[in-house]
């Protein structure tokens, strides 16, 4: 554990262990918005930190103990040069760059702004922009503003969840009880604002020149869209895709030990 002062208002929180095989490449793991570094420590990270390969968890500026200042725009563009500024920190040997949703566009750009990954995975993030993409965004926006993260939620998770994980989890949410808006200030609020909405899905793929994973849960009916998926994917030179019939749109809680054997796998071969 630790942490990245970039003043005494902003940094990163972090969570870096080397290789312990000599050789092996080290993971970097991107968020997805309203997640954290947890999502890939339960499971994902201690395994592959067992079969000898290094890890980087890290939250970005507005989650869980990454601090901002609050005229800071927590937007795609701060995302990304954090990154490579931890990047350029840690050094992390043979980065493998792993990113879930919309953590998979930062990690894409990472790339495309210079930084030298040995690979790239995307978790369920080719998506097409347009005006559904951005109907979404507002509508995660507008759900914030009402209701918080527990109606984005309760209404969201039967869209983005397998059905097996749905039911063993059902009784954790649609509690009693009201909904209460976010603070515009708080950080998830200005991520799902200044980073969801406005990013920009417009990637050069036909730039990727480094062997890159392509995972898609079919279970997600929000963001999933075979066509675009495809046609995405084709443009990437080094591509190989893996389809998940069981598993949504959160993957690594969905299927963690399924994931974590891809990953391990996907190193192997690079």
């Amino acid at each position: 554990m630790g942490q990245i002062d970039f003043d005494d208002k902003n940094g990163l929180y972090l969570q870096w262990t080397p290789p312990t095989r000599k050789g092996a490449p080290s993971f970097v793991f991107f968020n997805a918005l309203t997640g954290d570094h947890e999502a890939w420590e339960a499971h994902i990270g201690p395994e592959c930190r067992k079969a000898g390969y290094g890890t980087l968890c890290f939250n970005y500026r507005g989650q869980t103990n990454s601090p901002f200042s609050t005229e800071t725009r927590l937007d795609d563009t701060l995302v990304v040069s954090d990154a490579l500024r931890l990047l350029e920190e840690i050094e992390p040997p043979r980065a493998i760059l792993v990113g879930l949703s919309i953590g998979g566009l930062f990690a894409t750009r990472v790339v495309l702004e210079g930084f030298q990954a040995a690979g790239l995975v995307l978790i369920n993030t080719l998506r097409r922009d347009g005006p559904r993409l951005k109907w979404i965004g507002d509508a995660l926006v507008r759900m914030a503003q009402v209701g918080g993260l527990e109606l984005l939620r309760d209404l969201y998770l039967p869209l983005l969840m397998n059905e097996e994980w749905l039911e063993k989890n059902r009784n954790s949410f649609l509690t009693e009880g009201s909904y209460t808006g976010l603070d515009p200030k708080t950080g998830a609020y200005k991520l799902l604002r200044e980073a969801g909405r406005l990013s920009d899905w417009a990637i050069p793929y036909e730039a990727l020149h480094l062997p890159t994973l392509v995972i898609t849960g079919l279970q997600d009916h929000v963001f999933y869209n075979e066509s675009d998926v495809a046609a995405l994917s084709a443009r990437i030179r080094q591509v190989k895709r893996i389809d998940m019939p069981h598993a949504g749109h959160l993957i690594p809680g969905e299927r963690p030990a399924e994931l974590a054997d891809m990953l391990i796998g996907f190193a192997q071969e690079v």
